[in-house]
């Protein structure tokens, strides 16, 4: 941390998801004290409300170096390294006992309602870096106090914040309007669950999204089908053809994501899925006793819905940190310095490279975002990258600069090159005729990175949930 007095001061991590608590681990191997601020009212909580879903990485991608060392001493038993964990099973077997090992660091039921200097609000200049953080909190039982630290980490990720089904970013007509709100949900389908058996089986749901979150629950409403007939899923996808969609099969190296996209093709195959491309929603409209109507901008309308699962990604909510001087990218909401490895708008080839703190500073000096936060509204994120990003920050708090700058990662390859700019466009074909894949693969596969929308079991090593 900068040199003040209040280099002995805490270091404020917000969130208590995955990547929150790596950065506690880091931090304490580097000899800085954390506190941990969470909402929920236990850690892992987001990750705990999507247990239903298998991630697609196995447990070796799913630890941190950190964390594992600080557990080992502890005698924690790590799960089998090629097991593919559900999100149950990585809260309760490893971020549960590690926010355990953490202590009293971490703080349950704490909101974090704002981030200043202390004394200054972001207009003023004089003596800003001489102040401390101060971190506002509302606690579960209505009260409010401060915690005053030396550098802040923002792990809070992005679950709380749906992008809506419009496809213009904003909600679509009606999507909020009580009869209709009702009927529309932002998450994957637990079909294992009797309240999910009786609202999806037997009935049809649109499906909205193209990542690995929309594929699984695309795949889960056709394992619903073959038990409750009647089950039909509609998928509505912006791009003009399915494509890349799928994602890299057999090349991908994360087997159990390519092997998501095999199955969701085979559904469509079989006939429980029924696709609409070229699709951007407008309007959602109620129609007779609880049925639905999704309404193009162009006017096409996909009729006869019971159900609707918006799963189009997240965004982040930067509200909290609105006192001070971060740099945001203005398409994407991530870090400046972060932000062009990532846009999908640049990458022909979904190229994501490890980063650290020097990608994620901010002119608010010792003021970081990490995790899925830091992604803002890229559809890319691993756990993997996460554990690197807090590594690298850790080590630059303590004035370790050269570990800070040190790459300490390699990510598994997709097999499968994304659309880049034209990922969305309608009518992109590639160079053999295939709509939707623009122009193939321009390089050897570097990691594509995997849509964290909602969970899935291609929800890649980290859940939306507090990453």
């Amino acid at each position: 941390m900068s040199a003040s007095p209040w280099t002995a001061a805490p270091v404020a991590v917000i969130g208590a998801g995955p990547i929150g608590l790596a950065a506690a681990a880091h931090l304490l191997e580097r000899g800085l004290e954390p506190i941990v601020l969470e909402r929920g009212d236990r850690a892992g909580s987001a990750v705990a409300s999507w247990g239903h879903v298998r991630l697609f990485s196995r447990w070796s991608e799913l630890v941190d170096p950190a964390a594992r060392r600080l557990l080992s001493r502890l005698g924690w038993v790590e799960p089998d390294p090629n097991h593919y964990p559900t999100g149950a099973e990585w809260a309760q077997e490893y971020l549960q006992p590690l926010a355990d090992a953490l202590g009293d660091r971490i703080r349950t039921g704490a909101t974090v309602t704002g981030v200043a200097r202390r004394g200054r609000d972001r207009v003023v200049d004089s003596g800003r870096e001489e102040q401390p953080f101060t971190v506002h909190v509302r606690h579960a039982d209505g009260r409010t106090s401060r915690v005053t630290a030396g550098a802040v980490v923002d792990a809070s990720g992005t679950w709380t914040r749906p992008n809506p089904l419009g496809s213009d970013g904003y909600p679509a007509d009606g999507e909020h309007e009580p009869d209709v709100a009702a009927h529309v949900s932002y998450r994957v389908p637990d079909v294992s669950k009797a309240g999910d058996v009786a609202r999806f089986g037997g009935r049809r749901t649109a499906v909205v999204g193209s990542g690995h979150s929309a594929l699984t629950a695309l795949v889960a409403l056709a394992t619903l089908a073959e038990k409750v007939p009647g089950t039909k899923a509609v998928w509505v996808l912006r791009r003009g053809a399915v494509g890349s969609a799928y994602g890299g099969g057999d090349a991908d190296q994360l087997p159990a994501r390519g092997a998501l996209g095999l199955r969701a093709r085979e559904a469509v195959a079989a006939g429980h899925i029924e696709v609409v491309t070229g699709f951007r929603t407008q309007a959602v409209e109620p129609v007779g006793s609880g049925a639905l109507v999704l309404v193009s901008e162009d006017g096409r309308r996909i009729d006869g819905l019971d159900e609707v699962v918006g799963l189009t990604g997240f965004r982040p909510d930067h509200s909290i940190m609105s006192e001070l001087r971060l740099r945001l990218d203005d398409r994407l909401e991530a870090p400046v310095g972060l932000a062009p490895l990532i846009d999908p708008n640049v990458h022909s080839c979904g190229t994501v490279y490890p980063h650290g703190a020097r990608e994620l500073a901010q002119d608010e000096q010792d003021a970081y975002v990490v995790g899925m936060k830091a992604y803002g509204r890229a559809p890319t994120f691993l756990a993997l990258t996460g554990y690197e990003q807090v590594r690298s920050v850790a080590a630059a708090l303590a004035g370790d600069h050269e570990s800070a700058s040190r790459v300490e990662l390699t990510l598994p390859e997709t097999g499968v090159c994304g659309g880049a700019g034209l990922f969305d466009d309608p009518d992109a074909t590639t160079a053999d005729g295939d709509a939707g894949q623009v122009g193939g693969c321009c390089a050897p596969a570097v990691p594509q990175l995997v849509q964290i929308g909602a969970p899935s079991s291609s929800g890649g090593a980290c859940g939306p949930t507090g990453c």
